[in-house]
């Protein structure tokens, strides 16, 4: 830890939980006054309250940024408590429904607001005092199926990719103001939904019955991941921010990705 973030302030979506928990609790340690997002207070306000008792400085607003009315809603908390945000860490998402075929047009719709406009919103409300001040970090958390889809939830695969595309589209917007655009895409990241589900997976396969015992067999069998095992939240967390911080300032509009070499892929 060096502080490379001390005196930003970065407002992180869906991190009330999983890996967006992780990030902000990266982000925290490296000095950032961190903006735990949830969509109901107190999950976000239990997070914000674990930055605290660590030494680190966080505080929580919520909103559904799922719509118009909800992304208003965090960016006035947001502004009103922080001031200012000068990283944006577009990490909700949900990755959910069901196939080709059973897919309905609202199905569709929805993955957008939730993957995509989500975003958005949050981008376009944060923007202009990023250009004003002459500094900003946009960050979105895809996803490498975007790189390898599914069969299922093809909606879902659809949605991320879009971020790699639009990442370098505001990256042109943004030219020589000072900001910095980038996606990151996680493969399999051990949050206690994972965890939970493997485990369980585990148990009916004999695998074992601890995480340190099934995570092994999650990344051979599910990922194929050169590294050999399953990443944390946290991992993620160290690489936005580095993205987040000075030393990344001739890095625009890329996707990275952090996936123990599971992409299997050139670009």
């Amino acid at each position: 830890m060096d502080r490379s973030l001390s005196d930003r302030v970065a407002l992180v979506t869906g991190s009330y939980r999983g890996t967006g928990r992780g990030i902000a609790h990266v982000l925290a340690r490296e000095g950032a006054r961190v903006v735990v997002h949830g969509f109901d207070a107190d999950p976000a306000e239990a997070v914000a309250r674990e930055i605290r008792d660590a030494g680190g400085d966080a505080l929580a607003v919520a909103g559904d940024i799922r719509n118009d009315p909800g992304g208003e809603q965090v960016l006035d908390q947001t502004l009103s408590a922080a001031g200012r945000v000068d990283v944006l860490v577009n990490n909700y998402g949900v990755a959910e429904g069901p196939d080709w075929m059973a897919a309905e047009s609202e199905d569709w719709i929805a993955s957008y607001q939730k993957n995509v406009l989500s975003g958005v919103r949050l981008v376009r409300g944060l923007l202009p005092g990023m250009r004003e001040r002459g500094f900003g970090r946009v960050i979105f958390v895809g996803t490498i199926g975007s790189s390898r889809p599914g069969q299922r939830m093809p909606h879902y695969y659809a949605s991320k990719a879009a971020l790699a595309n639009m990442t370098v589209s505001l990256a042109k917007e943004v030219a020589g103001s000072g900001i910095t655009v980038n996606t990151v895409s996680p493969g399999l990241i051990a949050t206690d939904e994972v965890k939970e589900r493997f485990l369980a997976l585990g148990a009916r396969r004999g695998w074992g019955d601890s995480w340190e015992q099934v995570a092994p067999h999650a990344a051979r069998e599910f990922m194929n991941a050169p590294a050999g095992f399953v990443g944390e939240p946290e991992d993620v967390g160290q690489l936005v921010a580095f993205l987040a911080s000075e030393r990344a300032r001739y890095i625009h509009g890329a996707n990275i990705r952090i996936d123990g070499g599971a992409a299997d892929c050139v670009n």
